[in-house]
């Protein structure tokens, strides 16, 4: 005999339809208490899935917009670098111009000064191991100092075995003479420097008379081959040697010509003027300027005794280069020669058209004076622009000071281990595979990096290279600084890009599991008002039994 209650169909019914009702009101409460429509896969398995994968890749874009904006800081650091530099470089190009023009004012103290850093060179003799001045054997050098009187006086240096330049630096300033006019020392950067302390002087440094010579070898090896070269020497013998001059004016000895009122006249010939010995004297000068020839009087133009001062100047300013201006001053008797500020080196050569011309001329050291023997005989002297002044000193320090603040600053301009300065590169993704990517390629803008040499503020000529440096080194900067803006903005362009495929991405995957929260309202309102009724229908199905009960 069964024991379970039985219910007429009637109640069976109204019980089931509470069921569903009552599962309806879960699933709607569900709805409205997540805000979702779809809470699983057994929701909706194709909109469940299909906005989990729009998720995804909302979350991997994320993702990437975090490394995107890190490389848009990275991008600005690069660029404050690079603002900065080219502030860097403004002070230096000023700083350079500045020692230009000072050096056109300087005094007129002269300095000879090395490239080579020879500080720390135990034995000059052996220097590069293999014995570049000379083989082991002691080598003489001669350091020569014309005064505007025309006084001389040269020191003859020894460099013997196992002698450093500290030793040259001691001979030097051990001789009195040589004190009195002059003074060696080692700079700084370890290169050998002698300067003059008389005003409007000369300083020369030759291989000199010894036997045993300074070779060109040797004065590179002492960083004194920038002003010596071969230099013609009456014909066949030659000599290793090179004029420092103060300023960017060769001066001549000055003129015996008559003075008329005090003042000198160019009208005087060169045999009155003192500059050739005989009226049968005939010579060709010519002038190599930076390494480039002009001949100052082409073929049958030629320079003899009979020629008048006026000729001279003459026959300069019509037949030489651009650069060059000649004149007589009247004031103290001498002919100028003027040279642009940009030329550094002059290699003056006086050539015989008549065997036994005797040139007095006085130029440079007048190492390019003296007998031709035979014709075609020439004599020449290199003269290299130089001066002494303690403002262009300082300006050279200063100079210096601001390379050593670029190589700094770009050390400094890194973000996160990536410096675009220091020749990194920075790769950035911009999609969820990787292969969509900007490479942002830096550039090594060290000093080096930006060809910007350690000043050498010895000459004009010199200077110029500085400021054409770094004139490059600020069109190379502004040219990245554009580079790299142009990639900013794409990199910002794909920022805001990714940002709105991400909310795209997040706007469709709610399209398709976001419940309508009024729907959802209106319908568990309905549906308790239907449990309502499917309870009160209960009632009344119940009814029926309950007048049963009422029998006993």
């Amino acid at each position: 005999m069964s024991n379970g209650i039985v219910l007429s169909a009637a109640l069976r019914n109204n019980l089931l339809s509470l069921q569903t009702t009552q599962r309806s009101i879960d699933t709607t409460q569900l709805r409205l208490a997540t805000g979702l429509k779809v809470n699983s896969a057994l929701d909706n398995p194709q909109n469940f899935f299909t906005a989990k994968s729009l998720n995804n890749r909302a979350g991997d874009l994320t993702r990437l917009l975090d490394g995107i904006s890190q490389s848009i800081r990275t991008i600005e650091q690069a660029n404050t670098g690079v603002e900065t530099l080219s502030q860097l470089l403004a002070q230096a190009e000023s700083v350079a111009l500045e020692a230009q023009s000072e050096i056109r004012a300087s005094e007129g103290f002269t300095r000879v000064r090395g490239n080579e850093d020879i500080s720390e060179v135990v034995d000059l003799i052996n220097i590069g191991g293999g014995g570049i001045i000379n083989d082991g054997v002691d080598d003489q050098f001669r350091v020569t100092v014309v005064e505007s009187d025309a006084t001389i006086t040269n020191v003859d240096i020894d460099i013997d075995v196992g002698e450093t330049v500290y030793d040259i630096v001691s001979d030097l300033n051990g001789d009195a003479n040589f004190a009195a006019v002059a003074t060696a020392r080692v700079t700084d950067a370890g290169y050998l420097e002698i300067a003059s302390d008389v005003e409007n002087a000369v300083v020369r440094i030759s291989s000199g008379p010894s036997a045993q010579p300074l070779s060109s070898a040797g004065f590179a090896a002492l960083g004194l081959d920038t002003i010596a070269g071969v230099e013609d020497n009456d014909g066949g013998a030659t000599i290793q040697g090179g004029t420092a001059v103060a300023g960017n004016t060769l001066t001549s000895a000055v003129s015996a010509a008559p003075q008329v009122g005090g003042l000198y006249e160019a009208s005087a010939d060169l045999v009155t003027a003192g500059y050739l010995a005989a009226a049968g004297d005939d010579i060709e000068i010519q002038l190599t300027i930076d390494g480039v020839p002009t001949s100052v009087t082409p073929g049958a133009i030629s320079i003899t005794g009979a020629d008048t001062i006026q000729d001279v100047v003459d026959a300069i300013n019509n037949n030489g280069p651009s650069t060059v201006e000649a004149s007589f001053n009247t004031d103290t008797g001498q002919i100028e020669i003027e040279f642009e500020e940009t030329v550094g080196q002059v290699e003056l050569e006086f050539q015989a058209n008549v065997a036994g011309s005797n040139t007095t001329f006085g130029f440079g050291a007048s190492a390019a004076d003296g007998v031709l023997t035979a014709i075609s005989d020439a004599r020449s002297e290199f003269i290299t622009f130089d001066g002494v002044n303690p403002d262009v000193d300082q300006f050279e320090e200063d100079y210096n000071n601001l390379r050593d603040q670029i190589d700094q600053l770009v050390e400094d301009s890194h973000y996160r281990g990536v410096n675009l300065l220091s020749d990194d590169n920075l790769t950035t993704f911009f999609n969820e595979d990787r292969d969509n990517t900007l490479v942002t390629e830096g550039t090594d803008f060290s000093a080096l990096g930006l060809g910007i040499q350690i000043g050498d503020f010895t000459n004009a000529a010199n200077v110029q290279q500085s400021i054409d440096a770094v004139r490059g080194a600020v069109d190379d900067v502004r040219n990245f600084g554009q580079s790299i803006a142009n990639d900013l903005s794409i990199v910002q362009f794909r920022r805001d890009f990714t940002e709105q495929t991400i909310n795209t991405l997040k706007a469709g995957a709610d399209d398709l599991v976001i419940a309508d929260q009024n729907e959802e309202g209106a319908n568990l309102l309905a549906l308790q008002t239907r449990q309502a009724l499917g309870t009160t229908s209960l009632s009344l199905a119940a009814q029926s039994q309950q007048a049963v009960l009422r029998l006993f």
